[in-house]
């Protein structure tokens, strides 16, 4: 059914957004939606994807993270706040690969000497 803005323009925008709602005398009415942030994202320096970590709430600015306690605003895992979870996998992966490959490197070196 159709319904009509209730304020601002009468453009399908971002910051116009509406949602249909029944109320409960059965009349079709416009709620307003507020605009949804897109979450911290991992920054690109550190993190090869750049994805959003997961975890941490998405706010709409700077002021409302002031306000989040010091535990809200991380993840509890190495590189918490700041990597997110697929690139801590792949780095301690590496990590651990990178070690074998040390200790595989002194094996072969040591039964060539023989």
């Amino acid at each position: 059914q159709r319904v009509t803005y209730r304020r601002r323009h009468s453009y399908n925008t971002r910051s116009n957004k509406i949602k249909k709602v029944k109320t409960p005398g059965m009349r079709l009415v416009v709620q307003y939606l507020g605009k949804h942030s897109k979450g911290v994202m991992a920054p690109h320096e550190s993190c090869d994807c750049g994805k959003r970590i997961a975890g941490i709430p998405k706010l709409r600015n700077a002021k409302q993270y002031r306000t989040l306690s010091r535990t809200a605003k991380r993840v509890s895992r190495a590189y918490g706040g700041a990597l997110c979870g697929g690139c801590v996998k792949e780095r301690i992966l590496r990590a651990f690969l990178y070690e074998e490959f040390k200790i595989n490197k002194k094996i072969k070196e040591r039964r060539s000497k023989k």
